[in-house]
């Protein structure tokens, strides 16, 4: 149920984000979702991606510091209130969202929810009947 998401730490350099891309880029691997928070002196780039186990790989080998994250990517409909309500879900339950970042696909806005706790975060899917896009699907974009 959850996906794997790729995590960057950057030096706020120039070019540094450009290498990162280029990575991915030279292996054929497409991103789907990206977000980067970022202070004065670095930042994250989180990322959705193709094929995260190659991409993890690869940035290892070229000494890049990063990491593999497991996240929530659920689907909800594009409409006024609709991310309140998945999150309401959450708070109902007394899970905390660390942060959250979004995308369209389908039709659809694909929030992607890092929790406090994946365990019960699955349970809230789960009683909700929220619609969760996998990693397959994500894989065939």
């Amino acid at each position: 149920m959850t996906i794997n998401q790729i995590s960057i730490f950057l030096e706020n350099k120039c070019g540094k984000l450009s290498k990162v891309l280029s990575i991915l880029s030279d292996a054929h691997i497409g991103i789907i979702a990206a977000t980067v928070a970022d202070t004065s002196e670095y930042g994250i780039l989180r990322l959705i991606v193709t094929n995260p186990e190659k991409a993890y790989a690869l940035f290892k080998e070229n000494n890049v510091t990063v990491s593999k994250t497991e996240v929530l990517a659920i689907a909800t409909d594009r409409c006024a209130g609709s991310f309140a309500s998945v999150l309401g879900c959450f708070t109902e339950a007394g899970i905390s969202v660390e942060y959250m970042y979004c995308f369209s696909l389908d039709g659809k806005s694909i929030l992607i929810l890092r929790t406090n706790d994946p365990v019960q975060a699955y349970e809230v899917v789960k009683k909700h009947k929220l619609e969760y896009i996998s990693t397959d699907k994500l894989n065939n974009i």
